[in-house]
């Protein structure tokens, strides 16, 4: 095993820069996940971890070296794409062990570790199998696999749930969490899905247009976001923005009708703020200022789709058996400690 280190790390193709001096440090053992929306860099930066995309600036190290210009078999990191990339001719086993194969070690060495990562991915029952025969989920098994047969310090996974459906995706969240847990080594995970971030991540980074927004562990980053994007990316459903000013010491929304006091140090008088509000931290109550144009009932939890006068969406999440029914007009009951308040021009936390 070994930690991760990227200092001062640019990459431009041509005049055109993508990753944007990024400064980064994974501990050790650690589960970092790379997060955020399409084009914002994640597998870039990944694959320059990787040593598949040139660093154009900075420096990478992994453990106590320095790879930025050593080759990809150099590194002692094994990646695991969102294609399988299987030999669909070979068996389970020996697609596992092909790499090692192909290195010259020797067979008895090659059937131990291919039967130690068959256990810890209780493939033992499909080892003489071929691809074709293998679900999607089996087939990423069996992809991750011949990244543990190598040995790496580093595991890197290129968004690999991606063809999975969702039933699949939840069952093999659950497996490569546990596999952390069981082989304890340091891996790096790109997901454009907050949710597998937030339920897999020891550590998350939140990236946009090549730049770091902010690093933390899952639920420092949903409760205590340090801007509107992180805030708004973080959580499901996204929260809540609404347009507001500073009046009297308070908040005046004229999207709910109100004057909110939330628990925050606020800007001078008649600045423009954005009131950020949750989905689940927001109760429905009787009034006549929000309108219903639709409740998703998902079992033990809906989801009540709001308009305010101002065109402004909102969504509640609500409990128990009386749920809001299109068309409604309601008002909102609100936590003025679950309130989070951010710059209108910058989109920086106010706190």
């Amino acid at each position: 095993m070994a930690g991760v280190e990227l200092t001062e790390v640019v990459k431009r193709y041509g005049d055109v820069q993508v990753i944007h001096g990024i400064d980064l440090k994974i501990a050790e053992g650690e589960f970092c996940v790379f997060v955020g929306p399409s084009g914002c860099g994640k597998s870039t930066l990944l694959r320059m971890i990787a040593g598949l995309e040139e660093t154009t600036e900075g420096t990478v190290r992994i453990g106590a070296r320095d790879v930025t210009r050593e080759d990809p078999s150099q590194r002692g990191v094994a990646m695991v794409f969102q294609t399988y990339a299987l030999y669909p001719h070979m068996t389970v086993a020996e697609n596992m062990g092909f790499g090692l194969k192909m290195n010259g070690h020797p067979r008895s060495e090659i059937n131990s570790k291919v039967a130690e990562a068959s256990r810890i991915l209780k493939l033992d029952d499909y080892l003489k199998r071929k691809p074709a025969a293998l679900s999607g989920g089996q087939r990423q098994r069996v992809a991750i696999g011949r990244a543990i047969v190598r040995g790496p310090d580093v595991f890197l996974f290129d968004e690999p749930l991606s063809n999975l459906d969702a039933e699949l995706r939840v069952e093999m969240r659950v497996e490569i969490a546990r596999l952390h847990k069981e082989i304890g080594a340091t891996m790096i995970y790109v997901t454009h899905d907050q949710v597998e971030a937030m339920t897999m991540a020891d550590k998350i980074v939140v990236l946009r247009a090549g730049r770091i927004e902010q690093v933390g562990a899952p639920l420092e980053l949903y409760r205590d976001p340090d801007n509107r994007f992180v805030a708004g990316f973080i959580g499901s459903p996204s929260m809540n923005f609404l347009s507001g000013t500073v009046k009297g010491g308070a908040v005046e929304v004229p999207g709910l009708k109100t004057t909110l006091s939330p628990a925050v140090t606020l800007p001078s008088e008649g600045t423009d703020v954005i009131v950020g509000l949750r989905p689940e931290h927001l109760s429905v109550g009787t009034g006549d200022v929000l309108t219903v144009d639709l409740t998703e009932a998902l079992g033990g939890v809906s989801y009540a789709y709001l308009t305010a006068d101002t065109g402004e969406k909102i969504i509640v999440e609500e409990r128990g058996d009386i749920r809001s029914d299109e068309g409604d007009r309601i008002a909102l009951t609100i936590d003025p400690a679950r309130i989070m308040v951010f710059d209108a021009n910058t989109e920086m936390r106010i706190r």
